[in-house]
């Protein structure tokens, strides 16, 4: 499951685009391969941030996260050549990715993340009941 799919591509950004993007050859028919390619790249970035806060894969797949799946499939697509408009669509869905980690975006409806896990890049936390040893118990093997 992908949390965007061909069709939503089509729809946001038309078959010419994406024909040009992924048939090298002729920029007539658009090569599925390259377009699953790249919403599994898409999907895996997005799956990057977003665990930090919920259960990914998320199903159902929220609209926002739909609408990033697709920005980033599309910037994935235009490789090292995209124009300004594609690139800043690319920035703005990584923005929105990181509020999505750090909790200032919520997805409503989307099932938090395993309890026990740590978000990315803090400590793990220890907890105790009491002490195994105290001076009383190890008083006998002096």
């Amino acid at each position: 499951m992908t949390y965007a799919t061909k069709q939503n591509l089509i729809d946001r950004f038309g078959e010419t685009e994406l024909a040009r993007l992924t048939d090298k050859a002729a920029a007539t028919t658009i090569d599925d391969t390259v377009i699953e390619r790249a919403l599994t790249d898409a999907d895996a970035k997005i799956d990057g941030y977003v665990s930090a806060r919920y259960a990914a894969p998320l199903a159902p797949v929220p609209p926002l996260v739909n609408q990033i799946a697709t920005a980033i499939a599309r910037y994935y697509l235009w490789e090292d050549g995209a124009p300004e408009h594609v690139r800043k669509g690319f920035e703005d869905a990584l923005s929105d990715l990181k509020r999505i980690a750090d909790g200032t975006v919520v997805l409503p409806g989307a099932a938090a993340a395993a309890a026990g896990a740590s978000a990315p890049g803090s400590a793990p936390s220890f907890e105790r009941d009491c002490p195994v040893f105290d001076a009383r118990g190890l008083s006998g093997f002096a």
